[in-house]
């Protein structure tokens, strides 16, 4: 049960991190690319690969990987896990898995933001 605090905890302040980092790098270029969004996930995914290699190598308790990995970086960006995952894909020799994972989440994920809206669309019309 204490490891769903420390992820509580974690993913409070990571999306605190996320919010605070993603406005300031956004308000400093008042263009319609979301560089907010492409700083917390680069962000996201250096340490992510950091933090993985640092446990790897050391004595680091569960409850301090799930604060790390699950609550803080989960919380600043899933992106993080999705890069992660990829990284040990490829790293296990699983190139065409790793391309999988890449097309269909990327391509699958925004597809799938068009038929939400869509649908909402469609079922909402008269609600506003």
């Amino acid at each position: 049960m204490i490891k769903f605090f420390y992820v509580a905890v974690g993913g409070a302040a990571g999306s605190v991190l996320r919010y605070a980092l993603s406005g300031a790098v956004q308000s400093r270029f008042a263009q319609l690319f979301p560089f907010g969004t492409l700083a917390v996930n680069l962000a996201g995914a250096f340490a992510a690969g950091f933090l993985w290699y640092f446990c790897e190598r050391t004595a680091v308790p569960p409850e301090a990987r799930a604060l790390m990995f699950v609550g803080v970086l989960g919380g600043f960006t899933t992106f993080s896990a999705f890069a992660l995952e990829n990284f040990h894909l490829l790293r296990d020799g699983e190139a065409g898995l790793m391309l999988a994972n890449l097309l269909a989440t990327n391509a699958a994920g925004v597809a799938l933001v068009f038929a939400g809206f869509w649908t909402a669309q469609y079922l909402l019309k008269g609600a506003s």
